[in-house]
């Protein structure tokens, strides 16, 4: 992570949700931070997970009716049976809505060690990192963030990439404009230990034969509100087609665009911000991938219906608008 900060010169975020535990890195203005959330994984600590994030917190990523007993009892099936796979779509639902809580859950704790110090020499013990919640604020800025990448069985492995990326883009919420990728094979860390010695090899190898590329997410940020129309877009996909539309309040809005840069106009109302300011428009490039480029328009913080069938219908239309699921299961 920190090579592919300095050598492309961005802020990076990367993630590798284990069995046991989640470990996120960043770089931010040059500064690497590292965090190791014990007990929080998808077998021997999944039951941590629903404990740590609660059941409610679960269950609303579930896009069907299941009682909270029944949701436990599954759960539990998988810490006694850590190295099983889901073997029905709904088990699939289950471990990715787990997936989106523990991947939460470490980004907050990462957010809040990762903090500026004030006045402090900046190489400290773990004890010091409990204090600077007094000293300083997170130099998490989600707005200049420029790539997250992501690792790890449930992300690198899910059945379809759109799964990961979802996952990636519900659990860390990233606002502006934001590539999204993943690690195929879990060569990061081996890649890692390689860069220390031959680092142009390791980039290579990352670039072409590791990282996944999944696509782009674009998040206005600000004052959002019932029934706003967010933003406008128009995207050159080549000299005869174009993508153009309008995004709403609370919707997802997928297009397919493959590897690659496209021309792009987006322009936000002038309560919202895309990265630039609040108003101001984004005329640049933006590069798609084996998902491509998602508009996303819940807001940050993403709100749930409060009655049951409204939310399960809420994320149905995300899963559908983001092909994340076989449509004909709905």
């Amino acid at each position: 992570i920190k090579k592919i900060a300095g050598n492309e010169n961005i802020s990076v975020v990367g993630v590798d949700i284990g069995g046991a535990t989640t470990d996120v890195f960043s770089v931010f203005e040059g500064e690497f931070n590292r965090t190791v959330s014990a007990n929080l994984g998808m077998s021997y600590s999944i039951c941590n997970v629903l404990s740590e994030a609660g059941v409610k917190n679960v269950s609303r990523w579930v896009p069907f009716d299941i009682n909270d007993s029944n949701l436990t009892n599954r759960i539990a099936n998988k810490m006694i049976r850590p190295t099983t796979i889901p073997q029905t779509l709904e088990d699939l639902k289950i471990e990715q809505a787990l997936a989106r809580e523990a991947l939460r859950l470490s980004f907050v704790q990462h957010k809040e060690f990762a903090v500026s110090l004030k006045g402090i020499q900046q190489e400290r013990t773990i004890s010091d990192t409990f204090d600077q919640k007094m000293t300083g604020e997170t130099i998490v800025n989600m707005k200049n963030l420029n790539l997250i990448v992501g690792s790890g069985g449930v992300l690198s492995h899910a059945p379809r990439r759109s799964q990961a990326m979802r996952m990636i883009i519900d659990s860390f919420q990233p606002e502006g404009i934001t590539e999204i990728a993943v690690d195929s094979i879990f060569m990061m860390p081996q890649l890692g230990v390689l860069s220390t010695f031959h680092e142009k090899a390791a980039l290579e190898v990352f670039h072409k034969d590791c990282l996944i590329r999944l696509g782009t997410c674009i998040a206005p940020i600000g004052d959002i509100k019932m029934n706003d129309t967010l933003l406008t877009y128009k995207i050159n996909k080549n000299a005869k087609e174009d993508f153009e539309g309008e995004l709403k309040f609370g919707e997802i809005q997928s297009i397919n665009l493959p590897a690659g840069n496209y021309e792009c106009l987006i322009s936000p109302n002038s309560k919202l911000d895309i990265g630039s300011g609040k108003g101001v428009d984004f005329n640049g490039h933006i590069k798609g991938g084996a998902v491509g480029i998602i508009f996303d328009g819940r807001g940050r913080k993403i709100n749930f219906s409060e009655e049951k069938n409204e939310r399960i219908n809420q994320i149905l239309d995300w899963s559908d608008s983001s092909n994340e699921y076989p449509k004909e299961n709905k």
